[in-house]
């Protein structure tokens, strides 16, 4: 049975962080979007521990940054390493670098994916986004060369035709458009297997800025990871090289997980009292292999590949959902522009792959050199500082690079849209009014309207001034290229000839 042809400006493929992101961009520019997810949400995901630059920049600029922080998501202020020639565990705060000279994004967030992504796709409906759950893609349509829109199959097996002028693949390692823009290219060096589970009542650090760190620690046959999800919920995995697969075929799964877990001295002593997770959404034992590769396009004639689709890297630095939002971000851009007829599909396109490879280079060469187990901590801290070309501590550019915020020219990060940033300073200044109308003789505030004033009001509005008060006019990353309009949604032509000429 068909359903027939319907037509659309975008179809947007996956319902992910990149997918529900460029989804709600590009209808917030005013284009038509159908968005097809294979699934139902919430649904379970990997990959929980998300970076600032997503919380305080892809998060703000898409409008949902109050609602991702009212959801009660673990606060991750940097990270614990137990890594390189260095026995000791050294910690990074992600406060130790500034975004500009009033605004410091000193903290993330670690994620259900479950609920974080349900919620940025919620967001995508509630832009105007059509939003078609339980929906998968067959195939792509092609049309002279061109790919112009997809073959999906409905709930009941009932099939249907999208015409479109864009078609973004954000399905994940799937890439179900693949097959249309280039080949996938595996990394010979990161060919590594990943084993996760999930625990109940594993331990907590007593310092609460280091209670919600990440903690990853390096052992004799890989490293593992351990992520506080909530007061008792731990997603904890091992990543091996393809050498240990024999070991997990013979001995099992779950055995050899927790064999592995006995050689991480830390971990093994934050799970003495735990229980495996055994029921539910974070049950059983899970493998990931073959998770690290690139396409060696991401663009071709009408389709473009985002997120996961067009590239993945090995997790230890946690960039997944920043490349895949950050990847969005540029894709939503490059079609925006091009729909509108402002710039030719050729330059906003060559715009959006050089930027994206430019970032997912950075955690790429930084891996390498991270991966180099003999070397002693400040030797990674140069390594981030040589990768970035940077001048100033070498502290802060590791800092920078592993907060995702390397990328000092993304107004995604500098600033949101100025109609958003107006509309907070209205709401912070209305807030401000009722701490003067409220106050009693004594100068004290009812509870509710103090914690809101300590916790969203005055960061709030010191982050704002600076923000609106910054041109949006930035140098290109390289010579003659494009920069983001003062909205985000978009590329304009610089009034700058020149790159920055700082490689990052």
């Amino acid at each position: 049975m068909s359903i027939g042809v319907a037509s659309t400006d975008v179809v947007v493929v996956g319902g992910g962080p990149a997918g529900s992101t460029v989804a709600a961009l590009i209808a917030k520019a005013g284009y038509d979007v159908v968005l097809l997810e294979k699934e139902r949400f919430p649904r379970y995901h990997i990959g929980e521990s998300l970076l600032p630059s997503t919380v305080h920049g892809v998060c703000e600029l898409l409008g949902v940054r109050e609602d991702v922080e009212k959801a009660g998501f673990v606060r991750k202020h940097g990270g614990t390493f137990r890594w390189g020639n260095n026995p000791i565990p050294w910690t990074f705060g992600f406060g130790e670098a500034k975004v500009s000279e009033e605004r410091v994004a000193d903290y993330a967030l670690q994620v259900e994916r479950s609920r974080f992504d349900a919620l940025l796709l919620d967001n995508a409906r509630r832009v105007g986004v059509d939003v078609r759950e339980e929906h998968s893609v067959v195939s792509a349509r092609v049309h002279s060369g061109r790919t112009s829109g997809v073959t999906y199959r409905a709930p009941g097996g009932t099939e249907g035709w999208l015409d479109a002028r864009y078609v973004v693949d954000a399905s994940g390692a799937s890439g179900v458009v693949a097959a249309r823009v280039g080949e996938r290219t595996y990394d010979p060096f990161f060919r590594n297997v990943a084993v996760f589970g999930y625990f109940e009542g594993g331990k907590r650090d007593p310092d609460p800025r280091l209670r919600g760190n990440i903690l990853s620690e390096a052992f004799g046959r890989g490293w593992a990871w351990y992520i506080p999800l909530g007061d008792t919920l731990t997603s904890v995995g091992v990543v091996l090289s393809r050498e240990e697969l024999p070991r997990l075929q013979r001995e099992g799964v779950e055995r050899a997980y927790r064999l592995y877990l006995e050689e991480c001295p830390i971990i093994r002593s934050y799970l003495a009292e735990a229980q495996s997770v055994t029921t539910g959404q974070y049950a059983p034992v899970r493998v990931a292999r073959d998770y690290s590769y690139t396409n060696t396009q991401f663009v071709a004639p009408g389709a473009v590949m985002i997120g996961d689709a067009a590239c993945f890297v090995d997790p230890v630095f946690s960039s997944g959902v920043h490349l895949a939002t950050y990847s969005a971000v540029l894709a939503a851009r490059s079609i925006n522009t091009s729909l509108s007829g402002a710039l030719p599909e050729a330059l906003v396109f060559d715009e959006f792959e050089y930027r994206y490879r430019r970032e997912f280079a950075v955690f790429y060469e930084f891996l390498i050199a991270f991966y180099e187990m003999h070397q002693d901590t400040e030797s990674y801290f140069w390594s981030a500082r040589k990768i970035l070309g940077r001048g100033g501590p070498a502290r802060d550019a590791f800092v920078r690079l592993v907060a995702g915020l390397s990328s000092r020219d993304e107004p995604v990060f500098e600033f949101a849209s100025i109609s958003e940033l107006q509309e907070s300073v209205r709401n912070s200044v209305s807030l401000m009014q009722a701490v003067g109308d409220a106050q009693s003789a004594d100068g004290n505030l009812p509870d509710e309207l103090e914690h809101e004033l300590r916790n969203k009001a005055g960061p709030r509005l010191q982050a704002r001034r600076s923000l609106i008060e910054r041109s949006p006019e930035e140098a290109p990353v390289r010579s003659h290229g494009l920069v983001p309009s003062a909205d985000g949604l978009h590329w304009v032509q610089s009034t700058s000839v020149e790159g920055r000429g700082d490689g990052r």
